[in-house]
């Protein structure tokens, strides 16, 4: 958490560059496609400085982030957002309490997978719906930012990444159905001709996400 609680501000402050405002609205974009769920109660792990907790709370859920990082909810609650600090190993809710549970770019992080898809199980209401989202492990992108953090300390270099088929996997076994997967961001984020790449992603997230830099996996509680 010490790299993260150093990186808070700088983290932040990438969502309002050129390629932050890109990655952020194409994955934006596959996340609230991919929900089912368009109201209710919702958690998001991994919250970091709450980008998805505000944009949950912006569509009408009532929502609480939670993260492990000290300096991330500070920024988080000065956006006026519900934030808990906690880790996702045990997460701080009864059973069965949220209708919607999302964790955007936390998952690479962890080390027991199959841990946090059981506490996800457990605080998610009968039918409750999960999304992952998290780069995928096979993409060019992925690899770039692993050579990278060999000569410079990124967060890559903390990080362990999925397939799309590796991480269905995981969610079928944690006991969720109707588990489905997509994914955007086909060129590099520093691909000058952004308007063609986010076309490419609206036709290919499907049949091409495994060659997407950004993969997210749905699934349904029992």
């Amino acid at each position: 958490m010490e790299y993260f609680d150093r990186i808070a501000n700088r983290y932040d402050d990438w969502y309002r560059t050129k390629t932050g405002q890109y990655v952020d609205s194409i994955e934006k974009w596959l996340v609230f496609s991919m929900l089912k769920s368009k109201s209710g109660k919702a958690l998001d792990i991994g919250c970091g400085t709450g980008n998805y907790t505000l944009e949950l709370e912006r569509r009408g859920f009532e929502v609480i982030g939670l993260d492990a990082s000290g300096e991330m909810l500070k920024i988080a609650r000065s956006k006026g957002l519900n934030c808990v600090r906690g880790n996702a190993y045990s997460l701080p809710f009864p059973d069965d309490s949220f209708d919607l549970v999302l964790s955007v770019a936390m998952f690479e992080f962890i080390r027991e997978p199959e841990r946090v898809l059981r506490e996800v199980y457990r605080v998610l209401k009968p039918g409750g719906e999960v999304l992952i989202g998290t780069m995928n492990g096979r993409s060019a992108w992925f690899l770039f930012k692993r050579l990278k953090s060999l000569f410079v300390e990124t967060a890559y270099r903390y990080a362990r990444f999925y397939t799309p088929k590796e991480l269905e996997e995981l969610m079928r076994n944690a006991g969720f159905k109707n588990v489905e997967s997509a994914g955007v961001i086909f060129f590099p984020p520093f691909w000058p001709f952004l308007n063609f790449a986010k076309r490419v992603d609206k036709k290919c997230y499907k049949k091409c996400k495994g060659f997407a830099a950004f993969i997210a996996v749905r699934g349904e509680k029992n």
